[in-house]
């Protein structure tokens, strides 16, 4: 099934403007009548909002705008239950999402799916990048490949057959640097990936501990907002370009940068809309919140979801490249502060401090001393004991022994964008 995804997406990429927009059309009826046949959620919200299965089977993409938005909060709250298709495809598992404003949500994913999606990042991510699916890689995720927040080397592990190197968020510091370099050495890794923030800081602790890593044929990241400094310091390591992206657990849209350098749409992975505080259309050249419709994930369809992430659309909507997909600027993405640990590791996504507890709705980490932090949180009704217990012992398995407070609040309060940043840290590097 994968290779005949790829093909497709292959065979795609190529498209005009209006064989983009026949496509994404077809695909948006299709996942509508779908969704309001076979998901209770939305069978029940398009009923009450006076929409029939014959008004979304003549759907155009310029209609979006009238169906309501599906909220974090929604999916948290019915992502398990009525948010499923009663018609599912066979070999579902679900996954938590990165919950960069501290509330985590349950994404299912299907066989299918995967390979669907499998196909979209090989063609779009990979294959731009002039890498593939059998090049061997070392990626810097979420997983806890070493459980304990002080562990002990190594600080990686290898899955021999997918040729992946999986590297340790949580233990990246001047001291282990050397550790990770001898895995990736070890395993013949040719390119980088994962999330953009991790991958810098075990790129400069190479630089500040004098040490020469193997040349790659590419760095690439996700997640963070990659700066200019982070491009500049791959370079100076791995000696290759790096190819910035994104796309997110949910998998309901893709962006990722082309072989020219720039940051395009994929159309048929789904409809980005990016959107003002009033909810319109933002013009060339401008930034909004970006709003998805995906088109691979037909269990959990995720309809007009707000994501919570900003982009900011090109002026210019030339391709280099010759491909006429919709060109991004910048994706402003997911921002935050640097947990320093006592050791002097650095660290970001502590997301899974806060998976699966029925006390929390969000939740902000901040740091106030290397070993001292505040839990914000707001609560469903009152925050449970066991979930309290349940963040200090996930938050000492990445940091060691700390001290936590928690603050219950109404409301966390939010930036200028809308937003609330997931990790505060006060201390200085």
């Amino acid at each position: 099934m994968f290779e005949n995804e790829l093909h497709e997406f292959k065979q795609r990429e190529y498209w005009d403007q209006q064989q983009w927009n026949d496509y994404q059309t077809k695909q948006l009826q299709r996942l509508l009548i779908h969704a309001f046949e076979t998901v209770p959620y939305y069978s029940k919200v398009y009923s009450s909002a006076g929409f029939k299965k014959s008004d979304l089977s003549k759907f155009s993409i310029s209609d979006l705008k009238k169906l309501p938005f599906l909220e974090k909060t929604d999916l948290k709250k019915f992502g398990r239950t009525s948010l499923l298709s009663n018609k599912l495809e066979k070999d579902g598992s679900f996954f938590e999402s990165s919950g960069s404003t501290g509330t985590p949500t349950s994404i299912l994913y299907s066989h299918a799916f995967h390979q669907r999606l499998h196909g979209a990042y090989e063609s779009r991510v990979r294959n731009w990048a002039g890498i593939n699916r059998d090049t061997p890689r070392a990626i810097i995720g979420g997983r806890r490949v070493v459980p304990d927040g002080i562990g002990k080397a190594p600080f990686y592990r290898y899955n021999y057959f997918e040729k992946q190197l999986y590297l340790s968020a949580y233990h990246i510091s001047k001291d282990t640097a050397k550790n990770y370099l001898n895995g990736i050495s070890r395993y013949g890794s040719e390119y980088m990936t994962g999330y953009a923030m991790s991958n810098y800081f075990l790129a400069r602790f190479i630089v500040e501990s004098g040490l020469e890593a193997p040349k790659m044929k590419a760095v690439v990241t996700s997640s963070e907002k990659l700066t200019d400094e982070m491009r500049n310091t791959f370079a100076k390591v791995y000696g290759c370009k790096t190819y910035d992206g994104w796309s997110g657990l949910e998998n309901c849209g893709l962006i990722s940068e082309t072989e020219f350098g720039q940051l395009l749409i994929s159309p048929d992975v789904g409809i980005i809309e990016v959107l003002d505080k009033e909810g319109k259309q933002v013009g060339l050249g401008e930034s909004g919140e970006v709003v998805c419709t995906g088109f691979l994930n037909y269990d959990q369809p995720l309809i007009r979801y707000k994501i919570g992430d900003y982009i900011s659309v090109a002026s210019e909507q030339k391709n280099r490249c010759g491909r006429s997909m919709p060109v991004v600027q910048e994706i402003v993405g997911r921002l935050e502060d640097i947990v320093i640990g006592q050791d002097g590791r650095e660290m970001v996504r502590f997301h899974g401090v806060f998976i699966n507890l029925a006390s929390v709705i969000e939740a902000q980490l901040v740091q106030q001393e290397v070993d001292d932090f505040i839990i914000n949180v707001v609560p469903s009704d009152k925050l449970l004991e066991q979930d309290k217990l349940t963040i200090i012992k996930r938050l000492e398995s990445q940091l060691g022994s700390v001290r936590v407070t928690f603050n219950e609040m109404s409301s966390i309060p939010k930036g200028a964008n809308g937003k609330f940043k997931a990790v505060i840290s006060n201390v200085k590097r």
